[in-house]
């Protein structure tokens, strides 16, 4: 009996002693992580936007979308920060679109944890450069086994299909989220 209770309160003692040290790791990381969150986010935002030299938040969206301007302050457009599940769990993308939304000027993955060697295929430049200067108009579909016809389509990874399908439907929520804006005027 004694042995046991010895057991218990040096496992608890042990316990007690690991877990103030994950706390007090995880408030000195957490910071750090929000600040390169934070510097990621805006080196994307002028990725999608090349022309642009400034940018302004967006306030009362609900979600990250930014005006771009040039070096006279002219709109060039919107930088918008979606996200949303691909296969293997999120998909975070920064969208660069026109000032009017009809076209995206680029695409940015900033954050994903799809499959190795396949799903991570929508990272790479075969894949998003068919969204350069891609119409928006009425959304953005893709197609399988073929090329693109219409000026709105892009094709899907082989063997990636779902998360090539999941970049669509997150870049068609985050626009219909954006048009919603523009129509109330707040963007």
């Amino acid at each position: 009996m004694k042995t046991v209770i010895h057991m218990i309160a040096t496992l608890t003692i042990i316990g007690v002693i690991a877990g103030g040290l994950l706390s007090e790791v995880s408030d000195w990381a957490v910071p750090l992580i929000a600040m390169n969150q934070k510097a990621e986010t805006e080196k994307a935002i002028f990725l999608v936007q090349p022309s642009g030299k400034s940018y302004e938040a967006v306030a009362g969206a609900g979600f990250e979308i930014y005006k771009v301007f040039d070096e006279n302050k002219n709109l060039t457009g919107f930088s918008m920060a979606y996200e949303g599940n691909g296969f293997q769990g999120k998909i975070r993308l920064m969208i660069g679109l026109s000032a009017d939304l009809n076209n995206i000027t680029s695409l940015e993955i900033l954050e994903q944890v799809e499959t190795p060697g396949l799903g991570t295929k929508v990272t790479e430049d075969p894949f998003r450069n068919q969204f350069k200067g891609l119409q928006t108009s009425p959304q953005i579909e893709w197609v399988k086994g073929k090329s693109p016809e219409k000026p709105n389509e892009i094709q899907t990874v082989t063997g990636a299909t779902i998360s090539s399908k999941s970049v669509v439907a997150i870049i068609n929520a985050g626009l219909t989220k954006a048009r919603q804006l523009k129509e109330r005027g707040k963007l």
